[in-house]
């Protein structure tokens, strides 16, 4: 019996440490990884964290104008330095980056 309840014991102090610690520190818990230009996806599609460092002679119908906030992949608000994209999965995007994928958002 005495085995019993330790183990109760070690499993109920271990479920309150977990809900602890994701109560007190919710942004570790939810923090995505930021895309790195050297990305697999990232590279496929021409990706760059700063829309005027595209090369145009790469992607000639790029203009500086077209950034990731005014994207329709874009899953952020347009205030946000950083957020999720269609195109790159569970990682995020600078805002003010720039892919081949670019399609301007409705409306």
């Amino acid at each position: 019996m005495t085995d019993n309840s330790r183990r109760v014991f070690m499993m109920r102090t271990l479920a309150a440490g977990c809900a602890f610690a994701a109560a007190t520190v919710p942004s570790l818990a939810l923090a995505a990884a930021h895309v790195e230009e050297t990305d697999e996806t990232a590279v496929a599609l021409g990706y760059r964290h700063d829309t005027h460092l595209v090369d145009a002679k790469k992607y000639p119908n790029h203009t500086p104008q077209q950034q990731c906030s005014g994207c329709a992949f874009f899953q952020g608000a347009p205030t946000d330095e950083w957020s999720g994209c269609a195109m790159f999965g569970r990682k995020q995007i600078q805002a003010t980056g720039w892919c081949s994928a670019w399609a301007k958002k409705p409306g």
